[in-house]
């Protein structure tokens, strides 16, 4: 069809108004961005103090005696304290040095493999009915199912459900004993040294749990910690929590104690949901 050539020009302005409104006039959906100013911390640390679990040949525990404590002759309250501790027991960071030669020591590790993205496996079903339960790749398998591919330089936390039971030591052990005669009776869920290999191949930057080591209770050769640890993997155990915790989306924070040549120390460990509210998305 042929117009003249003045309702041709009227028509281009028509048209072109139209394409300008399209783009210019609606406004553009925002999408959510994730700032720490608005999160909401969820505390992944268990206090320390006289109830502080050690692995049982850790029998000094936890102490807190009193340097100072009240008013002073110029009339102003003060106190201070002094800790003693073992590097591993509570809320604490395994060093890679803990279980490989060459492997770093806690003031070594990079910020960025304590900091970023992280994801929460859950396997409470399955390892509070069986205290011996290995997490298997089969488990993170099932996750991805469920939330899709585990992406490079990922925090990985696995709930077993046995941080409930913290801190009963019978409950939590599998054995209310201290010292060597305990170590026969340990029965508590870890990680397979097959899932250890498997994170290895998802290049994950971090792996804690809820429960006294990342190898399970019977373990005698600690293989999980050999593994992680000789490819610079830093654990988190005795995490606290993570029941509050929905299975994605989240930013961890986990800062140990800076121990200059350390193979651990107690670890503060907070976690916020990235994309909204916590108690909204669980």
């Amino acid at each position: 069809m042929n117009f003249p050539s003045n309702q041709y020009l009227k028509l281009q302005a028509v048209l072109l108004t139209g394409i300008i409104c399209l783009y210019s006039c609606k406004e553009p959906i925002a999408e959510p961005k994730f700032t720490l100013e608005d999160a909401e911390w969820i505390d992944l640390t268990h206090p320390f103090d006289s109830s502080t679990l050690y692995w049982p040949n850790d029998q000094g525990g936890f102490e807190h005696p009193t340097d100072s404590e009240g008013l002073t002759e110029l009339g102003y309250f003060y106190s201070s304290y002094s800790i003693r501790t073992p590097e591993h027991g509570g809320t604490h960071l395994d060093a890679p040095v803990h279980f490989s030669i060459k492997g770093q020591k806690l003031d070594e590790i990079p910020l960025s493999s304590l900091t970023g993205s992280a994801i929460v496996v859950d396997v409470s079903s399955k390892a509070l009915q069986n205290p011996d339960y290995q997490i298997l790749p089969s488990d993170l398998l099932e996750w991805e199912e469920k939330n899709g591919s585990i992406s490079p330089e990922m925090i990985i936390l696995f709930h077993t459900g046995y941080g409930n039971f913290y801190p009963n030591r019978e409950k939590y052990f599998g054995s209310s004993k201290i010292g060597p005669d305990a170590l026969d009776e340990l029965h508590f869920p870890g990680l397979h040294p097959s899932t250890a290999d498997f994170l290895i191949s998802k290049k994950v930057k971090a792996v804690g749990l809820d429960t006294p080591s990342l190898d399970y209770g019977q373990s005698v050769d600690f293989k999980t910690h050999q593994i992680l640890m000789n490819s610079n993997i830093p654990g988190f155990e005795n995490v606290a929590n993570l029941d509050k915790l929905p299975a994605n989306e989240l930013y961890v924070i986990a800062l140990p104690m800076n121990i200059r040549g350390g193979s651990g120390g107690p670890l503060r460990i907070i976690a916020t949901k990235m994309s909204a509210n916590l108690n909204s998305q669980k």
